[in-house]
């Protein structure tokens, strides 16, 4: 009995070692990129996109963004991600973010909202998008994709903290 506990408490270090050494190469390969290549999504959408409409600035107002007047709208073919980094694609291919069949219909990266055109940006799937919005002014882009790739690999996206709270502005505002 005592050497069952013994390999059950060495397998359950093992285990949370390997965990913790697969945040620690997440943290220092693949985040500096994608964070890097995020601010620069964020820079050209910022400078591109529209500004909200007068409805969409009250949503944005009533969510709890101090700052709605910079937020823009940026329609596009394919909501963009960095393909052309090897690393990044096969991240982005293990988390679900790109491949076959998936496909992004919205993404925030800071201020600037990319929708997919042909998506009808419903004012619950805006609200989505702008409690996103909220998330990063409450901190910043870096902090918020760092603990948005952690949570991925702990809860998954369903339950990913910061997506539990849009999928709730998504509730709250059906029907709107």
């Amino acid at each position: 009995m005592r050497i069952w506990i013994v390999a059950v408490g060495f397998i359950l270090a093992v285990v949370a070692g390997l965990l913790t050494f697969q945040q620690q190469l997440v943290s220092a390969l693949v985040l500096p990129p994608y964070i890097e290549w995020a601010k620069a999504t964020e820079q050209a959408g910022v400078q591109t996109g529209e500004p909200l409409d007068t409805k969409q600035l009250l949503l944005a107002r009533e969510i709890g963004i101090k700052h709605p007047e910079k937020v823009r709208l940026v329609y596009v073919d394919s909501v963009p991600f960095p393909y052309d980094n090897l690393m990044l694609t096969t991240v982005g291919e293990a988390l679900g973010f790109i491949g076959e069949g998936i496909v992004n219909n919205a993404q925030v990266f800071g201020y600037a909202i990319y929708v997919r055109r042909g998506y009808p940006l419903t004012t619950p799937q805006l609200a989505h998008e702008l409690v996103h919005v909220l998330q990063i002014e409450r901190s910043d882009l870096q902090q918020v994709i760092t603990q948005h790739f952690a949570d991925l690999v702990t809860y998954g996206y369903e339950n990913s903290p910061l997506e539990v709270e849009a999928f709730a502005a998504n509730e709250k505002y059906r029907g709107r």
